[in-house]
């Protein structure tokens, strides 16, 4: 039989998906799930978006160009603006999701074998795409102690060899919460410019800030412009993970030109998408203060239960909607597999994600996992009441 190739062998799997055979058989044998695993907002999308696409007037749905079309590029441009982000249309390539933004960078600055530096616990698919090019990555190691701050800037200088290009953050952070703020950026920015490195910043949870505090863009540090690569969404901000749009976004005109070699491979990003996306630059601010104002009150309501479950630890997210906890477990894969095969609290289990998966560094986070406060506040209240009798079921 055919050998499939070494790459494929060692594309790692999902820890956000792995379980979901047996979350599909929980659900045959009529138990009901209450999903702390994915990321999938259960807010409304924009009603500005969703009009667009049902009141265009469209005969042909054509190629858009390859970066994505002009007027769409412009009024990203000046969403930007607002942020206080001083970048054009040229600098911008609109791209299949987020996902695609990222594989686009890698794939321009880094070489088969090349490093990337990357704090962890990180989003567990960050392996998926460096694996995909043939990208080595470097963890260096973040700890729940202190929330997940930005590890010592020595230790990401000790990891620094020949073949590293890259040093990879997500502000605030999937899997932690955790926001970088104005003093680490520019740490890293120092590092980066002392040895020419790219500093490539996830910033799709930019609107999903808590307790006053400021998002820091990597494009706003003075310097940075020939180093920094943004990658963006419109999954999270206007709850449109279905639109599968995604922006790549550098002031570095030789990265933008790789990059568009890249788009043009797969011709060009999906017409109704891009139509919805446009729309929903159009969202007024009560919409984001709303949200951000709901997922506040679920960050407070899910850490407060959390910290009141015996031999839990938990990091405190200053944005994004994710959160780190550690149990008094030894492997949160087969607790995690054990809720949905074996465990049911009067009908009800819940699915979470083990952490392990958001690690480089094998044997961390084992005892670890991810939970998405996307829920309603009831049913997080009831899924941290059932974790906290399935741990004490666990136990015993």
């Amino acid at each position: 039989m055919p050998s499939i190739s070494r790459r494929g062998e060692t594309m790692p799997e999902s820890p956000i998906r792995k379980l979901v055979p047996f979350a599909e058989a929980a659900i045959k044998r009529g138990i009901k799930i209450i999903h702390l695993n994915i990321g999938q907002p259960d807010i409304k999308t924009p009603k500005v978006a969703l009009e667009a696409v049902r009141n265009n007037t469209l005969e042909v749905l054509a190629y858009t160009r390859t970066e994505g079309s002009e007027p769409y590029r412009e009024k990203i441009a000046k969403y930007y603006a607002k942020n206080n982000i001083d970048v054009d249309a040229d600098h911008i390539i609109v791209t299949t999701g987020g996902s695609e933004a990222l594989s686009f960078a890698m794939g321009s600055i880094a070489d088969t074998e090349d490093e990337i530096i990357i704090p962890e616990p990180f989003y567990a698919n960050y392996n998926g795409f460096a694996n995909a090019c043939g990208i080595k990555v470097v963890p260096v190691v973040s700890s729940i102690e202190n929330n997940f701050a930005l590890p010592p800037i020595d230790e990401f200088e000790k990891l620094i060899t020949p073949r590293t290009k890259a040093i990879l953050i997500c502000n605030p952070g999937n899997p932690t919460g955790y926001l970088y703020t104005r003093e680490e950026i520019k740490k890293l920015a120092t590092i980066i410019k002392k040895h020419n490195l790219f500093l490539v910043a996830d910033e799709v949870y930019r609107e999903f800030i808590y307790d006053g505090r400021e998002h820091c863009s990597i494009l706003q540090e003075i310097g940075l412009e020939e180093h920094a690569i943004v990658i963006d969404s419109v999954s999270k901000r206007y709850s449109m993970c279905g639109a599968r749009i995604g922006y790549l976004v550098s002031k570095n005109k030789e990265v933008i030109r790789t990059a568009l070699k890249f788009a043009q491979a797969r011709l060009s990003p999906p017409t109704y998408a891009q139509i919805a996306s446009e729309a929903a630059l159009d969202t007024p601010q009560s919409y984001f203060d709303d949200v951000k104002k709901e997922y506040g009150e679920r960050r407070n309501l899910l850490i407060s239960e959390l910290n009141k479950l015996e031999g839990v630890v938990v990091g405190r997210p200053q944005g994004a909607f994710y959160c780190i906890a550690q149990l008094p477990i030894e492997n949160a894969d087969t607790f995690a597999q054990w809720l949905l095969e074996d465990f049911n609290l009067d009908g009800e289990t819940v699915m979470v994600a083990p952490a392990a998966g958001f690690y480089a560094t094998n044997g961390l986070g084992t005892n670890q996992i991810r939970i998405a406060y996307v829920l309603d506040k009831e049913d997080l209240r009831r899924a941290v009441h059932i974790l906290k009798v399935a741990l004490k079921a666990y136990a015993h």
